[in-house]
């Protein structure tokens, strides 16, 4: 039977190792990161999926040297899968498979290549994101395509609804294409570079609320850092105000002016926001009432 190593992390990454499992793929080693104790965990684990399963199981770290690639060579794998695999994988380890390297990716490829793709996609206001299962290369999720699932975006999801469907798109894809990756007859369809866009990584001070900037672009920060990520926030005279969840609404004042306080009602650059869900640092969240603060103070 064809052998399979894993490299894979949250929740994508926990689903397509499931699939293969489900499907009876031999999956010969899964290597996976160490959990950041700094972040919100709010994804299954592929380790713990993978020990489960008997399979061999490492955690990797950046200094781990030359014993991956010792063992991938040892093992020769006809596939290697990589789904949100957090590190780009050298080139001399994905060399040893037979049948090549594939990732799958949480955007519609060329779009959001790069790292938070479903973030950044709400961010900018984009109605469709998506997944990809595309061959590997030396630069980041730009070899060529072996099949894609569109995945809607709803004007009032928030990253965690559309990472939900990108799950069960990535396991559709999976299953549409392993027996074809394993048998070396999966399509490969070049990318568009003229419609490539790439996107970094993101920080917690990326939520940070800009008044002025219209009431439609921070209702979309709200829904991209919104729960389990770490949240849009403003600061009032010292303390921290996070937001979770908002919607646009007419309105007009100075940017950053609480304009109504129930419900709180924020002027920005254009238009209004209007706080559906909220909490002071370190207290609990509210979905009604006021945030303690009079009309005309300011925020930010």
């Amino acid at each position: 039977m064809p052998g399979i190593v894993v490299f894979a992390y949250s929740e994508v990454g926990h689903a397509c190792l499931d699939e293969l499992l489900k499907r009876g793929h031999d999956v010969r080693l899964v290597a996976t990161h160490a959990d950041d104790p700094g972040e919100n965990k709010w994804f299954r684990s592929v380790a713990e999926r993978a020990r489960e399963a008997g399979i061999e199981t490492t955690i990797l770290e950046a200094k781990d040297g030359p014993w991956l690639e010792n063992r991938i060579g040892e093992i020769a794998p006809d596939l290697i899968l990589s789904a949100y695999y957090r590190r780009m994988i050298p080139m001399r380890i994905l060399d040893r498979a037979k049948r090549g390297a594939v990732n799958m990716h949480g955007s519609y490829l060329p779009k959001y290549r790069g790292r938070a793709p479903a973030n950044w996609a709400i961010l900018h206001g984009e109605t469709q994101i998506g997944v990809t299962l595309h061959h590997m290369v030396k630069r980041a999720d730009a070899g060529d395509i072996v099949d894609q699932e569109a995945v809607a975006i709803g004007p009032e999801e928030t990253t965690a609804d559309v990472t939900v469907k990108c799950v069960a798109a990535a396991r559709l894809v999976l299953a549409r294409q392993i027996d074809a990756l394993l048998a070396g007859t999966a399509p490969r369809i070049p990318q568009d570079e003229s419609q490539a866009s790439y996107f970094g990584g993101r920080k917690p001070e990326d939520g940070r609320i800009d008044w002025t900037k219209p009431a439609t672009d921070i209702v979309n920060l709200v829904r991209a850092v919104s729960e389990p990520y770490p949240g849009a926030f403003t600061d009032v005279n010292g303390k921290r105000l996070f937001v979770w969840r908002a919607k646009a609404v007419p309105g007009q004042g100075k940017p950053g002016t609480l304009i109504s306080a129930v419900p709180p009602v924020v002027a920005s650059g254009q238009g209004a926001v209007q706080l559906m869900r909220w909490n002071w640092a370190d207290q609990p969240k509210a979905e009604a009432g006021g945030l303690g603060l009079e009309s005309g103070a300011a925020l930010g």
